[in-house]
C-alpha cells in the first residue's frame, strides 16, 4: 500500500502558500492597528469580545499543531480508541473549565492573567509560581508548533526543517507583534473557517484515495489485540488517562485559555465554552482518524518520527491541490496557537513581571507595551531554537500537562476556600513538583515501600481529579463523596500496579501531593480571606494610570499603605 516516494510541492509553490498566508493575515491585522495602543485592549480586548469571535478563538487555539500530530500519533499507536482518547478528553476539559472560569471572572472581572489574581489572593511568591509555569509552558507550546511547521515543510516541499521553522516563526510574529491579543482573536476566526473547510475536504479524500472501507476491512490484520479493542487497557493507561489528567492541568494553568476567559464578555462565558467543546471534539477526533488510516495502510513514519505521519498521509493520498489545501490547514492550526502563545507570554511579562513587580504597582502603560512586544520577539527566537531539538510532540504535551497538575488544586481551592494561605499554596506546589520529578524520571527505584507510597499518593490524586470535576457542576459535599469513593475504589487495584505506568503515576502524584499538603497546611492556619478584595486589587491598567495622573491612590498603592 505504501509508496516509496511522496509528492512534494515545488519550492515556489511552498513559498507562495506560506508568504501568501502570512501576508494576508498581516494585512487583516492592519485594520485593527491603533496609533495609541490601549494596554488592556492589547492584552484582553477590554474584556468585551463577543460570542462568535470568542468561540472561534477558543477552538482555533485548542486545535493546534498537536491536535494534528499528537492525535494522529495516538491513532497510529493505539488503534481504534486512539483518536477518542485524544479528542474527547481534550473537549471535556474545555467543558469542565468554564464553571471555574465564571468564578474567576466573578471575583476579578478586570483581570488580565490568572497569576495576577493569584497575587491579589496570596502574594508575590504564589504569583511567580504561576507566571513562571506559564512562561515555560507557553515557550514549550511555541516549540511544538514551530516543530510541526518544520516537519510539515520538510516532508511536503524541497525546503528543509529549519527553513520551515524560521518562516513560520517570522510570519506569526509579524502579524501579532503590534496589536497583540486583538490580532490573535481576529485571525483565529479566519483561520478556523479555513481549517474546518479544509478538513471537510481532506479527511474524506484521504480515506477514499487510501482505499475506503474495503481497504480497512482487508487490513484489519495489521492491528494487534490491543489496537483492535475499542476499550483497550493499554490505550487507557498509556494515553487516555495521562492525557485526561494533563489537559485538566492545561485548562487551569494555561494562560492562553485564561486570556480568552478574561477577554470574553462575562455573560457569554457559558455558550462560548460549550460551543468550543463540541467544535474541538469534532475536528480533532476526525483528524486523529488519519493516524488510524496510516496504521491500516502499513505506513512507516519517515526516520521513525511520529510527527511525519500526517504529512506523509497527505503527500501519499492527496492530489496536488489537496496537498496545498492540507498545507494551509496545518499552517493555520499551528499559527492560531502560536500567536496565542505570544499573546499569553506578553501578557504575563507585562502584568506579572513588569506591572506587579518591577514597576511595583505603578506601571507606565507605554513601557508595558514595549515589554510585551520585546517579549514576543525573544519568545519567537527561543521557540525557533527549541524547535531544532525535534522532540516528540505527544511526550512534551503529557509532560508539561502533568507538571502543571501540581498547581490545579491550590489554584481552584484558593478561589473557593478562604483558609488557603500563601505559604500553603507555595509549599504544596513545590513539594508536588519535586515528587513528580522523582516519579517521572525514576530518580528513586519504584520498588518496595517507595513504590507503595507513590501509588498511595497517586490514588489520592485520582480522587482529587474526580472530586474537582464533580465540584465544577455540583456542590462541595457531593464532590468530596465522589473523590473519596474513587480513592477507596482504586486503592486495592493501584497498589503494585501503577508503578509500571510511570507517566500516569507521576501525573496523579502531582495532584495528590499538592492537594494533601495544601489542605493540611491551610487547616493549621487561622487566616480568613475576604474575596471581595480581589475586585478592588485587580484593576484595569488604564484606569490605574488615570488615577495616578489625577493624584488618586490606586488599589495597589492603598494596599501597600495599609501594610
Amino acid at each position: 500500500m505504501q509508496e516509496s516516494a511522496f509528492f512534494q510541492l515545488s519550492t515556489s509553490t511552498t513559498l507562495l502558500l506560506l508568504f501568501g498566508f502570512y501576508g494576508l493575515t498581516f494585512l487583516m491585522t492592519l485594520s485593527i492597528r491603533q496609533r495609541n495602543e490601549n494596554v488592556d485592549s492589547y492584552m484582553v480586548s477590554n474584556s468585551a469580545v463577543g460570542f462568535g469571535l470568542s468561540a472561534a478563538s477558543m477552538i482555533a487555539t485548542w486545535v493546534w499543531a498537536a491536535s494534528f500530530y499528537a492525535s494522529a500519533t495516538s491513532g497510529y499507536r493505539y488503534g481504534l480508541s486512539g483518536p477518542i482518547h485524544y479528542g474527547l478528553w481534550g473537549a471535556l476539559m474545555i467543558l469542565f473549565i468554564y464553571p471555574f472560569g465564571r468564578r474567576f471572572r466573578e471575583l476579578a472581572p478586570e483581570a488580565h492573567t490568572l497569576a495576577e489574581v493569584i497575587k491579589a489572593r496570596h502574594g508575590s511568591s504564589s504569583q511567580l509560581i504561576m507566571a513562571v509555569s506559564n512562561l515555560v509552558g507557553s515557550c514549550i507550546s511555541l516549540m511544538v508548533n514551530f516543530t510541526a511547521a518544520g516537519a510539515l515543510v520538510s516532508v511536503l516541499s524541497p525546503l528543509n526543517f529549519t527553513q520551515g521553522v524560521l518562516i513560520a516563526g517570522s510570519g506569526v510574529l509579524a502579524y501579532t507583534l503590534w496589536s497583540g491579543f486583538r490580532a490573535s482573536v481576529m485571525t483565529d476566526f479566519a483561520q478556523l473557517i479555513a481549517m474546518i473547510g479544509s478538513a471537510v475536504v481532506i479527511i474524506p479524500l484521504i480515506f477514499i484515495n487510501a482505499g475506503g472501507s474495503d481497504m480497512v476491512m482487508e487490513n484489519l490484520w495489521r492491528l494487534d489485540a490491543e489496537q483492535s479493542n475499542f476499550f483497550s487497557t493499554k490505550a487507557i493507561l498509556e494515553q487516555g488517562a495521562p492525557y485526561f489528567i494533563a489537559v485538566l492541568a492545561y485548562a487551569i494553568g494555561n494562560q492562553t485559555i485564561a486570556q480568552r476567559l478574561f477577554a470574553v464578555r462575562e455573560d457569554l462565558i457559558k455558550p462560548t465554552f460549550l460551543t468550543a467543546t463540541v467544535g474541538y471534539g469534532a475536528v480533532v477526533i476526525g483528524l486523529g482518524m488519519l493516524g488510524l488510516l496510516a496504521l491500516f495502510t502499513g505506513l512507516e513514519p519517515v526516520d521513525g518520527n511520529m510527527n511525519n505521519i500526517i504529512p506523509q498521509m497527505a503527500s501519499t493520498y492527496l492530489p496536488p491541490f489537496g496537498v496545498a489545501l492540507f498545507f494551509i490547514l496545518v499552517v493555520g492550526s499551528l499559527s492560531s496557537t502560536a500567536d496565542s502563545d505570544l499573546s499569553a507570554l506578553s501578557a504575563i511579562m507585562m502584568t506579572d513581571i513588569y506591572g506587579k513587580n518591577i514597576a511595583r504597582g505603578k506601571p507606565d502603560p507605554q513601557k508595558m507595551l514595549w515589554w510585551g512586544r520585546i517579549t514576543m520577539i525573544v519568545a519567537t527566537m527561543l521557540g525557533v531554537i527549541l524547535a531544532s531539538l525535534k522532540l516528540d510532540i505527544l511526550v512534551m504535551l503529557v509532560f508539561v500537562g502533568a507538571l502543571w497538575g501540581a498547581i490545579v488544586f491550590p489554584v481552584i481551592a484558593s478561589f473557593y476556600w478562604n483558609r488557603i494561605t500563601n505559604k500553603a499554596f507555595t509549599t504544596a506546589v513545590l513539594v508536588a513538583v519535586a515528587l513528580f520529578t522523582v516519579a517521572r524520571f525514576e530518580l528513586a527505584p519504584m520498588t518496595g515501600v517507595t513504590a507503595v507510597l507513590f501509588e498511595f499518593a497517586a490514588t489520592v490524586g485520582a480522587g482529587v481529579v474526580a472530586g474537582l470535576m464533580t465540584f465544577a457542576f455540583f456542590n462541595r459535599t457531593i464532590a468530596i463523596i465522589v473523590g473519596v469513593l474513587v480513592f477507596v475504589g482504586m486503592l486495592p487495584f493501584a497498589t503494585g500496579f501503577l508503578r509500571d505506568y510511570t507517566v500516569l503515576l507521576s501525573s496523579l502524584t502531582a495532584y495528590g501531593v499538592s492537594a494533601v499538603v495544601c489542605v493540611l497546611m491551610s487547616l493549621r492556619s487561622n487566616e480568613r480571606f475576604d474575596f471581595d478584595l480581589l475586585a478592588k486589587r485587580v484593576r484595569s491598567f488604564q484606569d490605574e494610570d488615570a488615577m495616578l495622573r489625577s493624584g488618586q491612590a490606586t488599589p495597589a498603592a492603598a494596599k501597600t499603605a495599609e501594610s
